[in-house]
Formats: C-alpha cells, sequence, structure tokens
C-alpha cells in the first residue's frame, strides 16, 4: 500500500468534493444515449444465444434429443456441458457451480445446454423444442426443510461470546420464537447479458453487465482452457446490479464466449426478464429459532439463535452472506452473551446470491424482531427499549465491542438518533397514533423508529483493494480508468470529483472510461458498499503522484520549494507565480515529465480467523435511523406508508445529492423487500413469482408523499477517502421502521398488549393473518 498522500484537510479554498455534482451520466440516461451492453453496435456475423432450462428442480438426465432443436429456423449450433473446451464451473468460491448442467439438473431453470442463432428469437423458439428424459429426484425446497435434513452446502457456522446458558438461568424474564423473512429479487432494470468477440490468437474481447470484470475474465478463460491475458472484459455501466451481477453475470459470459470461440463468430446472451428471474439466485431467504433473555428494565443479558438461510443448490456465495449476517444480529446493541448459529441450507431451488446488504439485513432484522417483542411485553415503548440496549459510546469500556470481538470507536448512534427523534416529532406523533386508533375500529395507524449500523469492508480481507490508473493529457484534460464498476450507484462522478479535486481542476476536465481488465488488473467486486472508499483512494494516489511531479516541475522553473506549490481553480500556485492547469501540462511535456501514473490502494488494519468468528473485518461504521409512519386496513390488509424520515451518517460526504438519492433508493427497494415482494415456488420446485406481472416492486404509489431524507453531519474517524462513509448497503435496513410500524399497527387491534406473529414480507395477506392472530389472543376466554 502506498503512503504518500499527506493527511487530508478539512477545508481547502478549492473544492470539488463535497459538492453536489450531477450524476456523470445523468444527460445520457435522460436523452436515452447512454450505452448499455444491449445498445453495442453489432459486429458482423453476430450470432444470437439462448439458454435451455430444466423442468425439474431434482433430477438425472436420462437422454437429451437436440435434432428438433438443431433443425429449428436459423440455428446455427447447440452446445452441451460436452462442449466446452474448458472446466465447467462458474462456482465463485466452490467448484460446486457448473456452466451447463451435466447429467443431473438440481432446480427448475438451470440451464442445460445453449441455442445459438441468427436471431434473438430464433434461438429462444429453438430452445422449447427439446426432448429431454427425466429420471426425478427427492427435492428440498425451504431452508426449514433442510435444516431439517441437515443439507447444507457449507457446513454451519457458530459464533459464542460469553456464557449464554448460564446467563439464561439469571435472566428475569425470557421471549422465544421464530421468524421467517423471505428473499428478493434483485430486479435490475437490464438484465443480465454478455456479448463475446473473438479476436485473434484465440484472444476473447467480453462485453457484459457485470459488478466483476476480474471475476468473469477467470470464469470465461477457465471455460475455454486459456490464460487470463487472452481474455478482456470491459464493462462502461450497468443498467442497476443490486449484487445479482457480482457473481451470477459468469453463466452468461461463459456461455456467450464459448459459442463465440467454437463458432469463431460474435455471439450475443440477452437473458429476457422470465429467463433471467427463472435461472439467477436472489437474496437469501432466512427463517430463525431465537431465545433471548432480559431484565425489568427491557436490557438484554443472553441471546441465542439459530437461523438457516435458503442457499439454493450451490454454495455460491453464501458463506459470506452467513457471515455478515451473525456479525451483524448485533446491529446497534452491545449483546454480552451470545451463541449465534448460522446454517446454509442446499435446496433445489436457484443458488442465491449477493443482494444489496449481503446478509446484513437479514442478521440485524432479527434483533429488531425481538427488541420490539421486549418493548410489548414490557409496555414500553420500543424506542426507549432500544436505546437501553445501545452500545457504549466510545470511550465506555465493556460496552462497546462486538460478538465478534471488534472494538467500536466510532459510535455516533446516540447522537443521531437523539436528532431524528427530535427533527422526526417522534414522541408527539407517537401520542397523535394512539389518538387515532382510540377512535377508529377499522383503519389502524402504527409508528417505529429503527436504528442501523453497518459495517464496511470485505469479509474477505484480500479483496480490500483497489487500482487505477489516471493520464493527463497536454491540454489539461484528464482520463481515469479504476477497478469498480458503474451501476448507476454514481462511483464514476466521485472518483472523478477526487481526481479533480487533487489536481485543482474543474470537474468537466476529468472523464472516467469503462472498467476494463486490460488496464486495471485483478480487481474487486464493486460490492460491499466499498467502491467508492478503494478506487477513489487509489485514483487519488495516482492523481496525487503527478501532482507531486508537475509541483516539482513548476517549482523548479521558478526556484522555488514544491511543498509550497498549490493546486486549485483550474491552475497551479507558487507565491506570485500562476500558470493554468493546460499550460504547465504543456511545459512538463516538453520537458518529458510523466503525466499518468498508476494507484493502488489497500485498506489496512483489517484481519478475520473464520474459525473462530473473530478479528477486525470492518474498516468502520456506517449509522442511520429512520421513523416511518403507516395506516393499515384491518378488513383488506392493505397498507400505505404515510410519511418517513430518515437520517444517514455519510461522514464527510463527497457528493450529498448522489448520497442522498443513494438513500431514498435503498429505503425504497429495502421496503419492498419486507412488504411486496414475494417470491414463491410451487410444490414442483417451480418459481412463480418470474414476472412483473406476478412479482411486486413498490411503484411510485407506495412511495410516501412525505419523505424527508438528511445526511447526519459527521467526519468518519477512519482515513477514508476524504473522511466520507459508504452509502451503498447501509441505508437497505433503514426501512425496518416501515415493517416494524405495520406490526406496531395490527398490535394496536389487541390494544398493545400482544406480539402480533408477522412475517416478511407483510404482504397484504401476512397483515391480515396477523391481524386475526391478535384478534384472537385478545378475545375474552
Amino acid at each position: 500500500m502506498k503512503t504518500n498522500i499527506p493527511a487530508q484537510e478539512d477545508k481547502t479554498a478549492w473544492a470539488e468534493v463535497g459538492q453536489s455534482h450531477p450524476h456523470e451520466s445523468a444527460i445520457l440516461h435522460v436523452l436515452g444515449e447512454a450505452t448499455y451492453t444491449d445498445d453495442i453496435p453489432e459486429a458482423q456475423g453476430t450470432l444470437h444465444a439462448a439458454l435451455g432450462m430444466s423442468a425439474k428442480a431434482h433430477a438425472r438426465i436420462r437422454s437429451i434429443n437436440l435434432d428438433a432443436v438443431r433443425s429449428a429456423p436459423g440455428v446455427v449450433a447447440a452446445f452441451t456441458a460436452a462442449d466446452i473446451p474448458g472446466t465447467n464451473d462458474c462456482g465463485p468460491i466452490l467448484h460446486d457451480d457448473p456452466i451447463l448442467a451435466n447429467g443431473l439438473v438440481e432446480y427448475v431453470g438451470q440451464p442445460i445446454f445453449a441455442v445459438i442463432a441468427d436471431s434473438h428469437d430464433n434461438a429462444r423458439r429453438a430452445v422449447r423444442k427439446v426432448v429431454i428424459d427425466y429420471e426425478e429426484l427427492p427435492a428440498i425446497l425451504t431452508p426449514q426443510a433442510a435444516h431439517a435434513a441437515k443439507s447444507y452446502v457449507l457446513p454451519p457456522m457458530r459464533l459464542q461470546r460469553g456464557n449464554a446458558e448460564q446467563a439464561f438461568e439469571t435472566a428475569p424474564h425470557r421471549v422465544s420464537g421464530q421468524l421467517y423473512v423471505g428473499g428478493q429479487e434483485q430486479f435490475y432494470l437490464e438484465g443480465q447479458i454478455s456479448y463475446a468477440i473473438p479476436k485473434e490468437g484465440n484472444g476473447m474481447l467480453v462485453l457484459c453487465s457485470t459488478q466483476h470484470p476480474t471475476e468473469m475474465q477467470h470464469v470465461v478463460a477457465h471455460a475455454l482452457g486459456v490464460h487470463s491475458h487472452n481474455i478482456v472484459v470491459e464493462c462502461r455501466r450497468m443498467g442497476g446490479g443490486f449484487g445479482g451481477k457480482e457473481s451470477q453475470s459468469a453463466l452468461w459470459a461463459a456461455v456467450a464466449a464459448i459459442a463465440a470461440a467454437k463458432l469463431k463468430r460474435p455471439v450475443k446472451l440477452r437473458a429476457d426478464r422470465d429467463d433471467d428471474m427463472m435461472v439467477t439466485g436472489k437474496r437469501h431467504c432466512f427463517h430463525y429459532d431465537y431465545e433471548v433473555g432480559y431484565d425489568n428494565d427491557g436490557r438484554i443479558v443472553a441471546a441465542k439463535v439459530d437461523m438457516v438461510s435458503r442457499a439454493g443448490f450451490s454454495a455460491d456465495l453464501s458463506a459470506p452472506v452467513a457471515t455478515r449476517a451473525v456479525c451483524h444480529f448485533d446491529n446497534t446493541y452491545y449483546l454480552s452473551d451470545v451463541d449465534i448459529k448460522a446454517s446454509c441450507g442446499k435446496t433445489n431451488t436457484q443458488s442465491n446470491t449477493a443482494f444489496r446488504g449481503f446478509g446484513g439485513p437479514q442478521g440485524a432484522i432479527a434483533i429488531e424482531y425481538i427488541v420490539d417483542e421486549i418493548a410489548r411485553n414490557l409496555g414500553r415503548d420500543a424506542l426507549d427499549i432500544r436505546r437501553l440496549n445501545f452500545y457504549g459510546r466510545n470511550d465506555e469500556e465493556g460496552r462497546n465491542v462486538t460478538q465478534y470481538n471488534q472494538k467500536i470507536v466510532d459510535n455516533v448512534i446516540h447522537e443521531l438518533v437523539a436528532e431524528l427523534e427530535a427533527t422526526s416529532e417522534y414522541r408527539q406523533r407517537r401520542a397523535a397514533v394512539e389518538a387515532f386508533n382510540a377512535t377508529s375500529p377499522v383503519l389502524k395507524k402504527g409508528l417505529a423508529l429503527t436504528p442501523v449500523k453497518f459495517g464496511i469492508a470485505f469479509n474477505v480481507t484480500h479483496f480490500n483493494q483497489a487500482g487505477a490508473l489516471v493520464h493527463v493529457y497536454t491540454d489539461g484534460s484528464v482520463l481515469v480508468n479504476h477497478g469498480g464498476t458503474e451501476m448507476g450507484q454514481g462511483i464514476n462522478t466521485k472518483v472523478a470529483q477526487v481526481v479533480a479535486h487533487e489536481l485543482g481542476i474543474p470537474l468537466e476536465l476529468v472523464r472516467v472510461t469503462a472498467t476494463d481488465t486490460s488496464k486495471v488488473a485483478n480487481t474487486s467486486a464493486t460490492a460491499a458498499s466499498t467502491g467508492a472508499d478503494l478506487n477513489g483512494k487509489a485514483a487519488q494516489d495516482a492523481a496525487h503522484t503527478i501532482r507531486q511531479r508537475l509541483a516539482e516541475f513548476f517549482a523548479k522553473l521558478h526556484n522555488g520549494d514544491a511543498k509550497a506549490v498549490t493546486f486549485s481553480a483550474g491552475a497551479v500556485h507558487l507565491g506570485e507565480h500562476s500558470l493554468p492547469f493546460g499550460e504547465l501540462t504543456q511545459k512538463a511535456y516538453l520537458s518529458r515529465v510523466q503525466l499518468w501514473s498508476d494507484g493502488f490502494y489497500a485498506t489496512p488494519g483489517l484481519h478475520w480467523d473464520p474459525k473462530t468468528m473473530t478479528g477486525h473485518p470492518f474498516s468502520y461504521f456506517a449509522y442511520g435511523a429512520s421513523v416511518s409512519e403507516v395506516v393499515i386496513d384491518t378488513f383488506t390488509g392493505e397498507w400505505k406508508l404515510l410519511r418517513a424520515d430518515a437520517l444517514y451518517d455519510a461522514g464527510q460526504s463527497l457528493n450529498p445529492a448522489i448520497d442522498i438519492g443513494q438513500v431514498e433508493g435503498a429505503f425504497i427497494q429495502g421496503m419492498g423487500w419486507l412488504t411486496t415482494e414475494e417470491l414463491w415456488w410451487n410444490k414442483d420446485g417451480k418459481l412463480m413469482t418470474h414476472a412483473p406481472s406476478t412479482y411486486k416492486i413498490p411503484g411510485i404509489s407506495d412511495c410516501p408523499q412525505d419523505f424527508r431524507v438528511k445526511l447526519f453531519k459527521n467526519r468518519n474517524v477512519e482515513d477514508s477517502i476524504h473522511r466520507s462513509k459508504a452509502v451503498g448497503e447501509p441505508p437497505l435496513l433503514l426501512p425496518f421502521s416501515v415493517f416494524f410500524a405495520i406490526r406496531d399497527a395490527i398490535a394496536s387491534v389487541g390494544g398493545n398488549r400482544f406480539n402480533p406473529p408477522l412475517n416478511a414480507p407483510a404482504t397484504s395477506e401476512a397483515i391480515l393473518k396477523a391481524v386475526d392472530a391478535v384478534r384472537a389472543l385478545a378475545r375474552p376466554a
């Protein structure tokens, strides 16, 4: 790791960071001119691929007849696993995920063969003509069934601290129960797509909608049986990713590349929405068995949870997802004595994968559900119980160490929640909600305030690194390439701001190019909310090197000290001397000063022991809180979010406008996960919610008319890029408040005396069931 960058100043006369610049592609997006993979002009001779998928959840393939497929109109070829020249695997960690199934299928929708035709439609029509003879096998479809059968894709994990059993014995009160939280489809606007173009000497250019170009490079190289330097993967932008294009773009890249290599012609594989949803994994659903001991005030003294996720048929990223769930079970609460178990259930369904939050939301919602129950059992406001259990302030020894033994040194949750409680008028609105419910027998209102603490870094330490290239041209314009990928979240805008700030030039002079494995090698996925943190630091490092060279050159021209040279407002200054940046770069070029540089960054201080599940896995924590007010119809189960207030800790934000937009989007996406987005498989293991007609993401009418989002004024204690904090995943936990406001409204049906058995998603049907359950409990014996 390079360390030539001086400590960042709090204030500067020239600042391109901290400004609300528009997204670098905003105008292109609005005009429809932004180029996505399917918009790239097709090379002559381009063919189109489609996947033939399994109709069975678990079966051996006795025989497969592709004669009718190959004779279908426009078909050029059909390939099976036997046609793969290299390794038939696209698993990101374990080698248990075939590109094309070979003799055994393990979920409905698993790709078995690929058809290559002269058009997209002809390829899709042809795959339906296959004749496959299956020998069906028993299928496991739910995480509960997998747990009961001890069917796992990986060995279960366990984290213990203190002595939970002993703490339970002395606990004045206990609460136990079960909870189920469903999965979620990423539902990116741009579906999975790869376009493979053969190059000379066994080379292959793969234009791919992916969050992880380097992994696509590795998978394609292995599938073709060539070295990585033969493969170039490029991604200018994605139409959304949300984790679904971290590892699972690999199958699409591999199939396109295999076909292109076989036929020596460009091949495009673009998934229709139904095919995409049938093939790809989703957010892991979780089932929990929990027990918590607490004292008379509501302070948690012991906690046990056994959580099992629906991993699907292969490991994919289930292990790190489960690890993050274990590490986020505490959320904002100090848990002295815990016993946390996590299992990744092997099921005959799509192999679930990364999704914004990556297990963090699934871990944290369990403790929030428990705290909500404790509050209702004690007849207290849930906010008071939450505050009582918060981690101690940074200097409060003993109550500021997580269950995985990381000391918290940046805790601002007390101040943040206090600010939100005041600005949202939580107490006054609580009284108003109770008054409304007292006189409204059918419509019931609910209110909840929930906090967030989210660790920032990859679970796997070596992924926390990034590289960048910065080129300064003789006219003073700058070209940047880095290892992160743009999926609409604004990473290119932020990186450009960092470089412009470092060189003291206007943002319009900086351009960021497509992510390309031939420019920055061995990149990490743009995931874990680390994109701007890692790549911003790497780009800053490269720009700083050039800045030092120019400062030394300018100082030499005027017999001055390079340390006294400043860069601001598009010019370079030394005492009374000043020169426009473009003129200086021209002079420097003529004097043979190197005007380009690479940059590198590795996050310091990270370590993790997977055997003991302890260490320092996170660089820092991002905090937040939200208040939601809902109204439900107890006759129909319909509900509406009336108002939402969110306060998020982005540190010293690089771009407040982009960060606020990220918080707003994450809030609505998380709300969809917890309320409307229901995945449903039939008894044969077929996903029935595989299209927009059957799977409901939130629409504009689901957004609250009164939506108040602010950034908490803070400065990262860690030396992150300009002391900012990540804003990709943590805000997805903010809409916990929506779910618990719905639960609060349901509880009012029984006078707030009973805990509603509400699972997520809290669909209208689930709300009605919970209302009926509370009414039954409240009915006189």
